[in-house]
């Protein structure tokens, strides 16, 4: 380990608090890999605006992420991000927008997402013209697919290509499709492309069939979870809260109780950062061990909860996974 790496760093000054459990956390991922492990990493906020995408396709090239659940908005958001780049505009003082300001940039064309405004014309509009595409080629054929394997479809057939606006490289949707690793996407319907399908529904020009439903996508992540748990463990890493969470850690209890699948293997590993504090009522902010109880994560299972932000924090553990 180099000491100027950003390895070495944590190694030698991530000592107490949450910077231990950081630290921890990401040398506990690692020993999950190297003996074979697999892991899922779960994607909620707005992380692909975030531009995550620069170092979590890089962990995807490296074999150091095998599953993704990311909601509707991280999905399409990466691929925005993929093609019209340049056309975003930064507001470092977004605290101190005035209503009157925010709608001025509504007028503009710009849906904000706290310090980055994203250009209607330039990104969703150009995402709508191609996605419609594949959408209607799969009514032609009768074909219908998960949301991400349409997008899939205009990555890997290079339909997207001639708009890229950053190097590829920093897609990570882009690097999953080349694997070809499984997405689940929650509740996809809350999603601006999820909405734009819903609104088609409307006008009667498609069914709501041509897009696989969250049923479907459980059903799929329980058939991939049974097929890789027989060889595998299979960990959790957890950014952010909500539905992208939420969902795909059930998939154990499902198994194992409501099937019965005795033999039902718990996660082997769980991280999640969050800014969500322990509270009432809240999943977002429980701590790991409630996950016992309801059949999700054994007693022994590694487990980390890091309360801070997770745009500084994801970066700096895939750095130490990755070796840099």
């Amino acid at each position: 380990m180099k000491d100027h790496s950003i390895s070495y760093f944590i190694e030698k000054y991530f000592l107490h608090f949450n910077a231990l459990t950081l630290h921890e956390a990401a040398k506990s991922y690692k020993t999950h890999i190297n003996n074979n492990g697999k892991m899922m990493i779960t994607l909620a906020g707005a992380m692909s605006t975030a531009e995550l995408g620069k170092i979590l396709a890089e962990m995807i090239r490296n074999n150091q992420v095998h599953i993704i659940s990311c909601t509707g908005a991280n999905l399409e958001e990466d691929i925005l991000n993929l093609i019209a780049n340049s056309h975003y505009i930064k507001i470092p003082n977004y605290r101190d927008l005035t209503p009157n300001e925010e709608k001025k940039l509504l007028k503009k064309g710009y849906c904000r997402v706290t310090d980055t405004c994203i250009p209607e014309e330039k990104a969703f509009k150009k995402l709508q013209r191609h996605i419609l595409m594949v959408w209607e080629r799969a009514k032609r054929k009768s074909e219908r697919y998960f949301p991400h394997e349409y997008i899939y479809q205009l990555l890997l057939e290079n339909i997207l290509e001639p708009y890229y606006d950053i190097n590829p490289k920093y897609s990570w949707v882009l690097a999953a499709a080349k694997k070809n690793i499984p997405l689940i996407i929650p509740g996809w319907e809350d999603s601006t492309i999820g909405n734009l399908f819903a609104s088609y529904c409307m006008k009667k020009l498609f069914k709501p069939f041509l897009v696989k439903n969250g049923i479907e996508y459980m059903t799929y992540l329980a058939e991939w979870y049974k097929k890789e748990c027989i060889n595998h463990k299979i960990g959790f890493f957890q950014i952010g809260g909500g539905i992208s969470g939420d969902f795909p850690i059930c998939v154990v209890p499902m198994l194992s109780q409501d099937i019965g699948y005795d033999t039902t293997p718990f996660w082997s590993y769980f991280c999640q950062i969050s800014d969500s504090n322990t509270s009432y009522g809240s999943y977002s902010g429980a701590i790991p061990n409630e996950k016992i109880t309801w059949g999700k994560l054994d007693k022994d299972t590694p487990k980390f909860i890091i309360e801070s932000d997770a745009t500084i924090v994801a970066p700096l553990i895939f750095a130490y996974i990755l070796n840099m």
